[in-house]
């Protein structure tokens, strides 16, 4: 009987144990249709229900959990953050899984950063970091910073208008936001000036100025000769005139209390920086549902994902909690990081990240010289020139028609340095043995850009060495690309002048394949060649050559004309008449020869 009883027993604290989880869950369910986490829950409550979910990891109640316990962690960090601890304060960051929490991440600085407008270039660089790691978290920043700046604008609220220009500011001058949104708000702002437009784009301006100034230099003037034409139509109040003449005093002291980046948060490398073109008025997705909780079906192996990239990230080896292994992890890491020194990558991918950056950098240049200058800026490894050399020449190909615009670029480039010259005349020599790879418009383009070059003698023309204009060493697009390529030459430089430089010697001498004296045949479609293309003056020297080479015998008999004959045939005669005689005489003998 008292065996029964403790059996009783056992089984009646089991079936509330049971009961009590049951209600455990049910409140969690209650918290799960919940957008905000439900009421507050006292501390000794909250860790039961925890226990109780942490049976099954998977379950939505524990996934509800950590997405709470992920959402205060998150504020919790971006709040204490400071110009001090940010470089302590970003590893924490990197913990918590922010692919998940982007949402979470994007709300908590966004609300920090318009509560303390001070901290604006703190909370700049902490995104700045985190989006060379991490770009999806950097662009949903962005992408609600803008849509909130649209919405303010249009609902005229100046409170939140002002905050949020002000953290775009910050995120142009880290990188993180191409210059080109800053420059359209600023149009936007100025288009139909109010004083609250107009107070705004001043504070905007003063953040933003400074890079603009560097990088953008004509687009800053166009916009302080907007700000000059508002304040001369006096439309607005004096207290925003006054604003605007600040303005114009802290431009000429170069922005000096508003640098581009505040001492102590110039923390990411430019070539590591990812910056993102965001366009103002392009539709834009925000992702409000990454705000909220929702249940992950594959919730363990999303957290095994993130595990693996923040160990990549933070450099952090996986292992047990014991200390021996922990030293034994301590050894393998040094290990590994000797080893790593001798690991090559083979994706590509920075090769791919420095592509892209010379693109935008050309394709956002107002003009030849800005494009040469950032381009100067852009970080290079030895032996990368060759790379900016390609993507010129790309870019160049990519236009519709020829601009003189990557001409002047590579011109530009050439007279700067030996270095650049060589990578030019290298590219020459691979473009043109690749050249039939590519369609007539980007043959054209490319062609044209060498003719510039040479033109201009940014490269020498012994380059040209690698040009043999024959039957058999030619295709159709060499035919095409040497055409248009010479007569790009021959419009800069002038015929008499092209034909005085292929006749320099050592021109001349690297010249030797285009006009070939070796057998009458290459000679011949030379000669054919550059008379179609309207340079037939530059075969003079092959024609001599094969008169000479196509009649030797008549060549040889004129050396056996005595002196007599010429004398006979010169006396009492003009030197014309003196010259035709003597070829009537030569004549004669080489019909007498055929007789023989």
């Amino acid at each position: 009987m008292e065996l029964d009883a403790d059996a009783q027993a056992a089984a009646l604290a089991a079936q509330k144990e049971a009961q009590k989880e049951t209600a455990q869950r049910a409140e969690f369910a209650k918290l799960l249709n919940t957008r905000s986490g439900g009421v507050y829950l006292p501390p000794a409550r909250l860790r039961a229900m925890q226990a109780a979910a942490s049976s099954d990891k998977a379950s939505p109640e524990y996934q509800r959990l950590s997405w709470d316990a992920l959402r205060k962690s998150i504020t919790g960090i971006v709040n204490r953050v400071n110009i001090a601890n940010i470089k302590l304060i970003v590893p924490e960051l990197f913990a918590e899984n922010l692919i998940r929490g982007r949402g979470l991440f994007s709300r908590s600085v966004m609300k920090a950063q318009a509560s303390s407008l001070p901290f604006t270039p703190v909370f700049a660089a902490l995104v700045s970091i985190i989006n060379t790691k991490l770009p999806q978290v950097g662009e949903l920043v962005l992408t609600r910073l803008i849509s909130q700046f649209r919405k303010s604008f249009k609902r005229n609220d100046k409170i939140v208008c002002h905050s949020t220009t002000t953290f775009i500011a910050h995120l142009v001058n880290q990188g993180v936001a191409h210059e080109i949104i800053a420059l359209q708000i600023l149009v936007l702002l100025l288009e139909r000036p109010t004083d609250d437009s107009i107070e705004i784009a001043v504070g905007f301006t003063r953040e933003v100025g400074a890079f603009l100034a560097e990088n953008s230099p004509k687009a800053n003037a166009t916009v302080f000769e907007r700000f000059r034409a508002v304040l001369n139509e006096g439309s607005i109040s004096q207290r925003v005139q006054y604003m605007i003449e600040v303005l114009m005093q802290v431009r000429k002291d170069k922005y000096k209390d508003n640098p581009i980046l505040p001492e102590g948060l110039d923390l990411v490398e430019e070539d590591e920086q990812i910056t993102h073109q965001i366009q103002l008025e392009e539709e834009l997705q925000i992702q409000e549902g990454l705000n909220i909780f929702k249940f992950d079906a594959n919730y363990m192996e999303n957290e095994e994902k993130y595990k693996a990239i923040k160990n990549e990230i933070l450099g952090e080896e996986s292992g047990d909690e014991s200390g021996s292994e922990e030293e034994d992890s301590e050894e393998e890491d040094e290990d590994v990081a000797e080893d790593k020194e001798g690991i090559e990558d083979r994706t590509e991918t920075n090769l791919v990240n420095l592509r892209r950056i010379i693109y935008l950098t050309i394709m956002n240049a107002l003009n030849y010289e800005e494009a040469v200058h950032k381009l100067l800026k852009v970080q290079l490894q030895e032996g990368q020139e060759i790379e900016l050399v390609n993507m010129i020449i790309e870019c160049c190909s990519q236009e519709r028609s020829y601009s003189t615009f990557y001409g002047l670029i590579g011109e530009r480039f050439s007279k700067l340095n030996r270095i650049w010259t060589d990578s030019f005349e290298q590219a020459f020599n691979n473009y043109y043995t690749t050249i039939h790879r590519y369609e007539t418009n980007r043959l054209r383009n490319i062609a044209r850009f060498f003719g510039h070059l040479m033109a201009t003698d940014a490269v020498s023309w012994v380059v040209l060495d690698c040009v043999k204009v024959n039957e058999d060493d030619t295709t159709s697009s060499s035919r095409i690309f040497i055409k248009i390529m010479m007569q790009e030459m021959m419009e800069s430089l002038g015929l008499k002048v092209l034909a005085e430089r292929f006749s320099d010697p050592e021109v001349k001498h690297a010249c030797a394949g285009m006009f070939p004296m070796d057998i009458p045949k290459n000679t011949r479609f030379s000669i054919n060649y550059f008379t179609s293309i309207g340079l037939g003056v530059l075969t003079e020297n092959m024609r001599e050559y094969l008169k000479v080479r196509l009649h030797p015998l008549a060549f040889c008999i004129l050396l056996t004309c005595t002196s007599t004959e010429c004398s006979q045939a010169d006396h009492g005669a003009t030197p014309r008449d003196a010259r035709s005689r003597i070829f009537v005489v030569l004549r004669l003998r080489l019909v007498g020869f055929r007789q023989l």
